[in-house]
């Protein structure tokens, strides 16, 4: 594509690069320079003109943001109509957004004129909000360059994970001291948590803090679930705790026992199975009484978006996983009691 000013006569079928007004006249950025603009811009005494003149194998920046959109929108995207050069894409249904960052970059690194941009990846996000765009910089872009992006494109690397509206049961665990509205709340928070997902509480029970109690508790729980979550009246220190402990007696498995992820680092993942059906299981850190965004919510969300979610998915989890401002704490969380926020 050519770029710069030319004289009036050879402007024709140019893109102005620079809107015009003058004398009546009224050319916009953008705009192709027809024969009629001419004659125009030469009654307005106008002798040069700044205009891009696409090649024959350019591609326009609306039909390029257009392929590309489509190329790069997966599973519950829609893609905008361009304009500008710009083509947004949006969630079609609530769930986990899942992006491949290699993709992206690959992408933008086939040349400065194309550009895609997304949300971070594994945000939740709800139906019909913005997750990214395409942004073609210049008004063409030759062709051999949009075939590059779109082959780095492969297959969407931009889709969402739609959340299930699957069963969640509940078990939580009881010290002397730990108020019956704690667990109340706690209940509240959990429901706000699941409901744009859709999934609801089919069963809450409350068993004393011991392991053959709460072992019981998980066995006639699981059947009845998807997911499972523990709430102990006592952080988990250890997988030889109590409610790992439990966890294994009634035949479960221990997945990975803390995150990197602040608030967090106490939580438990594992799975129970019934008969061939999987049971995830959540032993819920302190933090996760709270409304507010902690590492069992990171998790929480896959699940319910049907991700699976390894050891190994956990611990990739500690870039961006300082969630909020710890400078009033102290030095090492400095005077928590054991049933502190972790």
């Amino acid at each position: 594509m050519k770029f710069g000013p030319v004289p009036v006569e050879s402007a024709l079928g140019g893109i102005v690069a620079h809107s015009i007004r003058q004398e009546g006249l009224v050319l916009k950025k953008g705009e192709r320079i027809s024969s009629a603009h001419v004659d125009a811009l030469k009654s307005a005494g106008i002798g040069e003109v700044t205009v891009a003149l696409p090649e024959l194998t350019d591609v326009g920046e609306n039909e390029a943001a257009q392929w590309l959109a489509q190329s790069v929108a997966g599973q519950n995207v829609r893609v905008q109509k361009p304009f500008t050069g710009r083509s947004n894409l949006f969630a079609t249904a609530a769930g986990v957004l899942l992006v491949s960052v290699d993709a992206i970059d690959e992408i933008n690194d086939v040349d400065e004129s194309i550009t895609v941009a997304s949300l971070p990846p594994w945000r939740t996000v709800v139906e019909g909000e913005m997750i990214g765009t395409v942004k073609i910089i210049p008004f063409a872009v030759p062709g051999n360059l949009l075939n590059d992006a779109l082959a780095c494109a492969g297959s969407a690397p931009l889709r969402v994970a739609a959340f299930k509206p699957l069963r969640v049961g509940v078990v939580s665990t009881l010290l002397p001291g730990l108020k019956a509205s704690v667990v109340a709340k706690t209940l509240r928070v959990l429901e706000e948590r699941i409901a744009p997902a859709r999934a609801t509480i089919v069963r809450e029970t409350r068993v004393p803090h011991e392991t053959s109690a709460l072992r019981a508790a998980i066995e006639e729980t699981a059947p009845l679930c998807d997911i499972l979550v523990v709430f102990g009246a006592s952080a988990i220190t250890d997988r030889r705790d109590v409610i790992p402990a439990a966890l294994e007696a009634a035949g479960g498995e221990i997945e990975q026992f803390g995150m990197p992820v602040d608030p967090g680092n106490l939580l438990l993942v594992g799975r129970i199975y019934d008969g061939e059906r999987l049971v995830h299981v959540l032993g819920a850190p302190g933090c996760a009484r709270s409304p507010k965004e902690n590492g069992f919510d990171w998790v929480l969300h896959r699940l319910l978006a049907g991700i699976e979610v390894t050891a190994r998915d956990i611990r990739r989890m500690g870039a961006g996983g300082l969630l909020m401002e710890i400078v009033d704490r102290g030095q090492l969380r400095e005077g928590e009691g054991e049933q502190g926020d972790e």
